[in-house]
């Protein structure tokens, strides 16, 4: 072979490995139109829980006391207050440690719309009725509290409910949580004889305190 003929093969040969080595370097990849992936975003939102309370709450916001049992010394006039619930919707857990709770009640004075003169708070008494007390035996009702004009029935109760005096209590809040419980009572004025006709108001404040 002469010396030409190997020049143009030595030439084609490199040339054919330089193509080669072209061809053989990877391509970038190119995306397709509207090509791309998701993403799965998850959340747990737990329900909000509100808190329980210790709540009063009275059936009505008035009774009339009716004469019924007066005597030639002492006039009486009777009548039932209403229902009064006290609902605990908190869990014992929410109970503060050693927690009690108690339910009272005082009266102002009966005032007339006539000018009479008042009759004191003192003559009017009260006898604590447990409607529902639950099956724990933690709730109780109050003792009676009897009026200024009668002898005590228990010592100094006489005094009728110028002061605030118990309705229903718990001695252990967290062992009654999560119920309700009621109570009413008997209702009784007792003024002299020679009382001043008229119409007489009073107000009977109940309060719960824990």
């Amino acid at each position: 072979m002469n010396t030409w003929k190997r020049k143009r093969l030595f030439a084609a040969g490199a040339a054919a490995a330089l193509l080669a080595g072209t061809t053989a370097l990877p391509s970038p990849a190119m995306a397709e139109d509207g090509d791309g992936a998701d993403v799965r975003v998850t959340v747990d939102i737990e329900e909000i829980r509100e808190p329980g309370v210790l709540a009063l709450s009275v059936a009505g916001d008035s009774v009339a006391l009716a004469e019924d049992g007066s005597t030639l010394l002492v006039r009486q006039f009777v009548g039932t207050l209403p229902t009064v619930t006290v609902t605990d919707t908190r869990t014992a857990d929410e109970v503060p440690a050693g927690a009690a709770w108690a339910v009272v009640g005082s009266a102002s004075d009966f005032v007339s719309n006539g000018g009479q003169a008042p009759i004191s708070a003192g003559h009017l008494g009260w006898k604590p009725r447990l409607i529902d007390g639950g099956t724990s035996g933690s709730v109780t009702e109050g003792d009676e509290v009897v009026t200024v004009l009668d002898e005590p029935t228990q010592p100094g109760n006489n005094v009728g409910l110028a002061d605030q005096e118990l309705l229903m209590s718990t001695y252990d809040s967290g062992a009654v949580a999560g119920d309700s419980y009621s109570v009413n009572a008997d209702l009784y004025l007792r003024t002299p004889a020679d009382v001043a006709a008229g119409a007489y108001t009073s107000t009977l404040t109940l309060s719960l305190f824990e």
